[in-house]
Parts: structure tokens; C-alpha cells; sequence
């Protein structure tokens, strides 16, 4: 029961209900303008770079929200990231992470912070700055974390959670992420339904 209250008190502060509108849509074809982005390596790559055989997989992260980072009550998405890159590699699919967090770029968010934050956890797959928030503007992210998936021609064909995890109620774990992984690599059919992205705001400047 505590856990439930939690979890209530998490999404009505942190997500997003179906009710608010998403500007890019399944189906869009989204155009990245090889827009170069700093990478953690100090190394500026494009999402176009990133585009492998079956496509690409974008997840809006960052340092500290409990959804990623985890707690005593939720494991903590970030956890699967380098499962689902290692997944995502196999099956001929680019992989990255996009901090948007412009509001905390000089506190919990900055470069420096996110540099800290990767090496103590181990990522392996790029993790990206995303200044002004523009990326995530384009998409209309809301949450931390939140997947878009992109077939080779960058065409929308997945957007949302990584799993259901954060609902209490469900009856069993539908791994959404996992699922459209092996969709992508199989013959690009997808399946899954988008579903709403829950996690922490993302923090642009106001």
C-alpha cells in the first residue's frame, strides 16, 4: 500500500496523461538536420550517425530522477540500459540517451555531472546534451525516462514507457522496449502500442 501511494503521488507530480498532445505522431517522419550533439567523450555526433540497419532508439534521460536513477521503492530504469543497448547493437539498432534537462544545466545536469554520472553506473552507450532543450521541443518529450523508436527512415514507430514496471496493478511486466526491439529486427512489423511515458519532468527553461 505504501508503494501504491508512492507511485500516485510520483505520476500525478511527474508524467503526462494520454489527454495531452503529442506533436509528432506514429507514422512522422522526423527530420533531425544533422544537428551535432556533445557526447560525454567530448565528441559531438548527429542522431543521423546513429542510424543502423533497422533503425534508431532515442531515450530521454538524465542524472538524478528517481524513474531513471531509482530508489527504495523503484529499481530504477537505467538499470536495463545497458541490457536493452546490448539488445539494441544485436539486432542492428542504434541506441543513444539525450539529456534535455536545461533547466539544471549548471546544477544536477551539466556536462560534467553527466560524465560523472555515466562512468559511475557504466553506461556504453552514447549520452548526449541536448542545449535549449531542442530535441526534446521537437519530439515533445515529457518525461525522463521517454522512448521514441525510428525505423531506417527515421520514420516514428514507437513512442512511450520502457516497460509498465511503475504500475502497481498490472498483472504481469510487459517489457514494451524489449518487445520492439525484437520487432525492429524481425521484419519492422511493429506491434506494440505506444503507450504514456511516466518518469520526472523533463526541466526546460521557463
Amino acid at each position: 500500500m505504501k508503494q501504491f501511494f508512492f507511485f500516485s503521488a510520483l505520476l500525478i507530480l511527474f508524467s503526462f496523461t494520454k489527454s495531452e498532445e503529442i506533436t509528432v505522431q506514429i507514422g512522422d517522419t522526423v527530420s533531425f538536420n544533422n544537428k551535432a550533439y556533445l557526447n560525454i567523450n567530448k565528441k559531438s555526433i548527429t542522431l543521423e550517425s546513429q542510424i543502423e540497419k533497422n533503425g534508431l532508439i532515442i531515450i530521454f534521460s538524465c542524472n538524478t530522477c528517481p524513474f531513471v536513477v531509482g530508489n527504495d521503492q523503484f529499481e530504477g530504469w537505467e538499470k536495463q540500459y545497458d541490457k536493452l543497448f546490448s539488445l539494441a547493437k544485436g539486432a542492428e539498432i542504434g541506441l543513444v540517451l539525450i539529456n534535455s534537462n536545461e533547466g539544471k544545466r549548471d546544477k544536477d545536469d551539466s556536462f560534467k555531472a553527466m560524465q560523472k554520472h555515466a562512468k559511475k553506473v557504466g553506461y556504453k552507450m552514447p549520452y548526449l546534451v541536448d542545449a535549449n532543450s531542442e530535441l526534446a521541443n521537437q519530439l515533445s518529450a515529457k518525461t525522463t525516462p521517454h522512448v521514441y523508436a525510428f525505423n531506417p527512415e527515421s520514420k516514428l514507430i514507437y513512442t512511450g514507457s520502457i516497460d509498465n514496471s511503475w504500475d502497481s496493478k498490472r498483472e504481469k511486466t510487459i517489457p514494451y522496449l524489449e518487445n520492439i526491439i525484437s520487432e525492429m529486427k524481425a521484419n519492422g512489423i511493429i506491434s506494440t502500442e505506444p503507450s504514456v511515458p511516466r518518469g520526472c519532468s523533463i526541466k526546460r527553461v521557463k
